[in-house]
């Protein structure tokens, strides 16, 4: 069952089971504006530590029932499992209901009821990662999406791109002077969003790996939200805060998009020198109306900007 808006994500920050002060991470008390986080099961724990990451996830778990839950203001919190035999057992754990869903690694069409199949605990909703190979063919990802509204209808909250495995899975990496737009990820994240999107599923953009580079962020963020991405994976929290900034709606389009869901609008119009058409318009600005409800308007945010950014990306 989803328990969140899509929107409400934001920057989702992603950190290994095992650290030891992740009690202070999921109430919010040591990064101010998290909003989404992942503990980590898989990629981000060798498996030598899988069972000190068990261990460390129940204790997290005891010492917020022992608090009387989670705070309200906290962060929505997601388990990452290696697979879906550990997902059955932690869906058994009564203590899971203090969690508020599965992150699904390597999700694909030959694994996709075994997931169904382990999370059988409604409350917990499943952010699938696409990120194996299989997702470069749209007929794949065709079935795939299929398979997604007959067997976990109701059950996702988005699906997450995961660019790095796709790339790695090509044998690259990408650049430090260019997006992930300019590299195979410029065909499959758009070819994503239309065969996803069109669906109803969200989608969340990958991860940036470069740690130094905001300017460089800020465009690939710019691209990401022309394309319809609701959020991004953040691996470091001095990322977070770029992040939310990009996802504010610029009071242009809020203006726009309360204007088109006007009772009152008609057929066509001009506004802001552009066209206007609720017919057409309708959904866009539906989502504009809810990314602000949860990231908020940016007066700052223009049509100033740069015009290279709201260049399609090629691919």
């Amino acid at each position: 069952m989803i328990k969140h808006s899509p929107y409400a994500l934001g920057a989702t920050l992603y950190m290994p089971a095992t650290r030891p002060d992740i009690l202070d991470m999921v109430s919010g008390e040591k990064i101010q504006g998290l909003r989404s986080l992942v503990l980590c099961l898989e990629d981000a724990v060798a498996a030598t530590d899988v069972q000190q990451a068990l261990n460390n996830l129940q204790h997290l778990l005891e010492a917020i029932e022992a608090r009387g839950g989670r705070p309200s203001g906290g962060p929505i919190l997601f388990i990452r499992p290696r697979d879906s035999r550990m997902a059955a057992l932690l869906n058994e754990w009564p203590l899971m209901r203090h969690v508020d869903g599965f992150v699904v690694p390597k999700l694909c069409l030959s694994n996709l009821c075994e997931w169904q199949q382990a999370v059988t605990c409604d409350d917990l909703m499943l952010m699938p990662t696409l990120e194996t190979p299989e997702v470069f063919d749209p007929g794949a990802m065709v079935e795939l999406r299929s398979a997604l509204l007959e067997h976990l209808p109701g059950r996702i909250i988005a699906l997450r791109i995961g660019g790095n495995d796709l790339m790695g899975s090509l044998g690259l990496r990408r650049s430090p002077m260019m997006t992930l737009y300019s590299t195979p990820m410029g065909y499959v994240i758009p070819m994503l969003c239309g065969i996803m999107g069109s669906a109803g599923f969200a989608l969340t953009a990958p991860v940036f790996e470069q740690l130094n580079a905001p300017q460089l962020l800020e465009q690939e963020l710019a691209l990401d939200i022309a394309h319809g991405l609701v959020g991004k994976t953040a691996i470091h929290p001095g990322q977070i805060a770029v992040i939310h900034r990009a996802l504010q709606v610029s009071l242009e389009d809020f203006n726009s998009a309360r204007q088109i869901q006007s009772d009152t609008a008609p057929a066509v119009f001009k506004f802001n020198d552009a066209m206007c058409e609720p017919a057409t318009h309708g959904k866009w600005a539906q989502m504009i109306i809810e990314r602000a409800h949860w990231q908020g308007v940016s007066p700052e945010m223009t049509r100033s900007i740069d015009p290279f950014w709201r260049q399609p990306a090629m691919g």
